[in-house]
């Protein structure tokens, strides 16, 4: 890493910590960047941060999980709580960037300096969380905003990852989804510390209800089961109760949040640079792509030198020196 990035970075984080919210903006806008910026902040951030207090708010498309977060932001503000929101939008398919739909619904809270709301894109993520999530929840942290909601992008059942960054997860269901909650992926019931049937204004709020009460049951999830409540967002029926329910859980004994956050913060870094050299290896290889397209060699072939390119170009790397020669697997 360039020296003049670290000390940026480390500049960066110090004006952070001071609460200019230009200056978590400008945090939260390298770390989208995805480049060697990004890496430098993130590792400064993470060395700086505080435990910050993480609720994820996750649950299938059409649950009202963004007019929930706004109910829980004027709950939160009225019991004199600051808030900052990291509202996970689809990725517009043309710039990667987040659609704002959600940032759009919380336009209420636009003049509250007690709250602070950013929109990202899901981008490439399966499991509903965006590039340098980790990192940014620990800016959020360092700017002095000790609760960040994070709302995920409802993609059903690899909506998974955010469980893991949470301290304390928040899965929204809602009636008229016919078997959608039947099917949920086993274990993501589980995951969840509190089930929110939201739209409780509308029939069948009470069957959902029951059955996930029974379902939590049934698949024995061990200790207490996690509540199951109702709301309705829009009038915000309910949502006292959920703030009620989130303080009875508590944050003083959960402190694998913070950890998972770390580990996640340092996989991404590892996919992004194992990422780029398998795009070195496969320019390097051109030939041998052009050689298998004409049928003079196997695509296995090709597979093993992209392979072996990827394995000298991590040899050749400056941090190679770090790995243990004896269980290296490129030496094998």
């Amino acid at each position: 890493m360039e020296p003049n990035l670290a000390a940026q970075a480390a500049s960066r984080v110090k004006l952070l910590a001071k609460g200019n919210r230009a200056d978590l903006a400008r945090v939260l806008t390298i770390l989208s960047y995805g480049d060697d910026r990004t890496d430098a902040l993130a590792g400064q951030l993470a060395l700086s941060a505080a435990p910050g207090r993480v609720i994820s708010i996750t649950g299938p498309p059409g649950a009202g999980k963004s007019t929930l977060v706004s109910a829980m932001l004027t709950a939160l503000r009225k019991r004199g709580l600051p808030v900052a929101v990291l509202a996970i939008d689809p990725s517009s398919p043309l710039t990667g960037g987040g659609i704002l739909g959600d940032r759009i619904r919380m336009e209420r809270h636009t003049d509250d300096l007690g709250v602070f709301v950013r929109s990202l894109g899901a981008r490439n993520h399966g499991d509903g969380i965006a590039d340098n999530l980790p990192a940014m929840i620990d800016a959020m942290a360092i700017a002095g905003w000790p609760l960040v909601l994070v709302e995920t992008v409802g993609v059903g059942q690899s909506e998974t990852g955010v469980f893991k960054l949470a301290d304390i997860s928040i899965l929204v269901s809602v009636p008229g989804l016919g078997d959608d909650v039947q099917t949920m992926k086993a274990g993501v019931l589980e995951l969840a510390d509190i089930h929110v049937v939201n739209k409780s204004d509308l029939p069948g709020a009470d069957i959902v209800a029951r059955q996930l009460k029974g379902m939590l049951r049934l698949r024995g999830a061990s200790g207490a089961q996690p509540p199951v409540l109702t709301t309705d967002a829009t009038t915000g029926q309910g949502v006292d109760e959920l703030l009620d329910a989130i303080e009875g859980i508590g944050f003083g004994e959960r402190t694998g949040g913070r950890r998972a956050r770390i580990e996640a913060q340092i996989e991404s870094r590892v996919h992004r640079a194992v990422k780029n050299e398998l795009a070195d290896a496969l320019r390097q290889c051109s030939k041998s792509i052009s050689q298998a397209a004409d049928g003079a060699i196997h695509i296995q072939t090709v597979a093993q030198a992209v392979t072996i390119r990827i394995a000298e170009g991590l040899k050749s790397s400056k941090y190679a020196g770090d790995l243990d020669v004896e269980s290296n697997p490129l030496d094998t």
